[in-house]
């Protein structure tokens, strides 16, 4: 038996997201966030703020609590742990993580773990 294919989309190249900051992209027809933090790390999200319904999460702001990579919304400002997606403000409340690598120095987002 093989594995499955994953697939993934190549959303931009790696110098395009800047450090601590985010940007926006379809991937397979749903709105992702794709975070660079100053570790260099890249993590993926749902980009649609599950309080306000808007997609914008990628316009939050990138940081940390305690030793949790977050974003905060720019909205109401809860902030969401960028490794798992759970929002540290209200316990229960999440958005789902996305499959993220750099390829041949391009960003890639696969499926939502």
């Amino acid at each position: 038996m093989t594995a499955p294919v994953l697939t993934e989309t190549v959303v931009c190249p790696l110098h395009r997201i800047e450090i601590e900051r985010g940007v926006a992209a379809l991937v397979g027809g749903e709105p992702v966030a794709i975070f660079r933090t100053f570790t260099g790390d890249l993590y993926a999200l749902d980009n649609v703020d599950p309080f306000s319904g808007a997609s914008v999460l990628s316009r939050g702001i990138v940081g940390t609590r305690g030793d949790a990579p977050t974003v905060a919304s720019p909205l109401f400002k809860q902030a969401f742990d960028l490794r798992t997606g759970d929002c540290l403000d209200a316990p229960g409340v999440r958005v789902r993580t996305w499959r993220v690598r750099v390829r041949d120095g391009m960003v890639c987002v696969g499926t939502p773990e």
